[in-house]
Formats: structure tokens, C-alpha cells, sequence
């Protein structure tokens, strides 16, 4: 018992981190450059109006450097601020960096991609321009990851949800920790919407059984499942930059996916093993 506190309070948790802690933590020592960082002021125009807090970086952080020595942007989403939701400011960095990063390699210059989520998706007061700067992303996604991996990284503590959960789930690769969630719909939501017979917010073993790091890892929706440690997260993302991009892409098996959730009976709530069961059952 006492090694393994130990071996728990040695660990450098990269959920403790920050947005840009966690991007010069995965970049190589000394490489980070940031990128229409917070004295540049790009807040978002939209928050002052309605009496909220803005953000000199609008809670998101680019990061340019080197991973493992070749060219990689970081791109980190600050989970405590307004809930790392994703409004028109914070998503023009993302598209932006993205977009320049596939230019990059049209040009000749082998430039990679890091996403780390934690986000709630939409920002709820900039809905529609949110809405629109999501689907920028998306698009940059696949068009970077025509020539590098772009990788996604979500280790807590709020998870990944939204249209910010599509562009997850269209990264190359996917990396949780045990402790993320990753859902397009948050429990709550779920329980407002549909009743709390077909989920109940207030059952966290049922959440982290059916949307946490571990589950969607079993299930084929992410590709990795990491302990929360920083040097894990590190070395996990520079193995997979390794295998370079897959034979098919998660987002290019929709087809395959369908036909395992068609096999859940929605008649009653489904327990966690069940559909890890289902989802494990080879193709359809």
C-alpha cells in the first residue's frame, strides 16, 4: 500500500496542469513558442456585452515547437475557464493553426497537430458563431491529417463534449485518461432532456462506465487509455506520432459503428459491460 501512494504522489499529474502547462509539457524542453497569446488581447468581443468575464486568450492556447524533435503546434483548451466552452475567438485559433499547420505541409515542412480537450463544447452565448468555428475545425482536422496524424488528448477534469466531441472523434488518434469522459451529450443534459429512466446525472459510476476514458478506450472510440501522468501522456502521443496515420481513419468506419449500436436493445438502460461486449464483438 504504502509503495503504491508513493508511486501516486511522485506522479506528475497532467490534470493538475493548465492549458499551458500541459502544451510545454508535451513539447520538447525549450522549443515552445506561443502563438496569439494573452498580450495579444484577442477576448472575446461577445462575453463584456453580457456582464461575463473575458479572457485574454479566450481560454484557448497555441503552442508551436518541437515533439520528439519534428514540428508540432499544441493546441489546449483551458477547462476552467467557462467551462472550456468554445466560442468565435477560441475557435478561429484552432482553425487558423490548424489550416497553417496543412500549409506547412504543402510546403514541404512535416508539421504536426496536438489537441487537448476539455471542453463543454459550444459556448452557449456566441452559440451560432461557436457552432460556426467547430465546423472550421472539423474541416481543418481532415484536412490536416491527409498528411500528418493530428492527435487528440482529453484527460479531465471536464471531459469532452459537443461538437468539440465530433472533432475528437475525427482526430487520427485518440488519448484518454481513466479519469476523462468523452460523449457528445453530458449527463445532465441527457437526464433534462430525455428523464432520468434513460440517465441519471447523479450516477457517477454509470457515467465514467459508460463515457469515461477506460470504456471508450475498450470500445474502440479512443486509442489509448493513460494513467494521469504527464511523462505517460508524452511518451503515449510520441508513439502513436510514430505508427504516422492509420490505414482508416475512425471517422471513415461510421458504417461499422452504427451496426454495433444497433444491436443495444434501447428497451431498458444498457449496463457498461454489455455494451463493451457489443462494441468487442468484431465487425458487423
Amino acid at each position: 500500500m504504502s509503495t503504491h501512494i508513493e508511486q501516486l504522489l511522485q506522479r506528475d499529474s497532467f490534470i493538475e496542469r493548465g492549458a499551458r502547462s500541459r502544451a510545454r509539457a508535451l513539447l520538447d524542453a525549450g522549443t515552445m513558442r506561443e502563438l496569439a497569446g494573452p498580450f495579444e488581447r484577442l477576448h472575446s468581443p461577445w462575453l463584456a456585452l453580457q456582464q461575463l468575464v473575458t479572457s485574454a486568450d479566450d481560454g484557448v492556447v497555441v503552442a508551436k515547437g518541437l515533439l520528439d524533435g519534428h514540428p508540432t503546434v499544441v493546441l489546449a483548451i483551458e477547462g476552467a475557464y467557462q467551462g472550456g466552452s468554445m466560442g468565435e475567438i477560441g475557435c478561429a485559433k484552432i482553425a487558423g493553426s490548424l489550416e497553417l499547420a496543412a500549409r506547412d505541409n504543402r510546403r514541404g515542412i512535416p508539421t504536426r497537430a496536438v489537441i487537448l480537450f476539455e471542453t463543454g463544447g459550444v459556448r452557449l452565448q456566441e452559440a451560432n458563431l461557436g457552432l460556426a468555428g467547430i465546423a472550421e475545425i472539423q474541416a481543418a482536422v481532415v484536412d490536416l491529417r491527409r498528411y500528418q496524424p493530428v492527435i487528440g488528448v482529453s484527460a479531465g477534469t471536464v471531459g469532452c463534449y459537443g461538437g468539440m466531441s465530433i472533432v475528437a472523434g475525427l482526430c487520427s488518434y485518440l488519448v484518454l485518461t481513466r479519469e476523462a469522459r468523452l460523449g457528445l451529450n453530458g449527463p445532465l443534459v441527457i437526464e433534462q432532456e430525455a428523464g432520468v429512466a434513460e440517465f441519471d446525472a447523479k450516477k457517477r459510476g454509470l457515467i465514467w462506465g459508460l463515457t469515461g476514458g477506460e470504456q471508450r478506450a475498450a470500445t474502440g472510440l479512443a486509442d489509448a487509455c493513460v494513467q494521469d501522468d504527464t511523462a505517460e501522456v508524452k511518451a503515449t502521443v510520441a508513439r502513436l506520432f510514430a505508427q504516422g496515420l492509420p490505414k482508416q481513419h475512425r471517422s471513415e468506419r461510421a458504417d461499422d459503428f452504427l451496426a454495433r449500436l444497433a444491436r443495444v436493445d434501447t428497451a431498458g438502460q444498457p449496463a457498461p459491460e454489455d455494451v463493451r461486449n457489443i462494441y468487442q464483438q468484431g465487425d458487423a
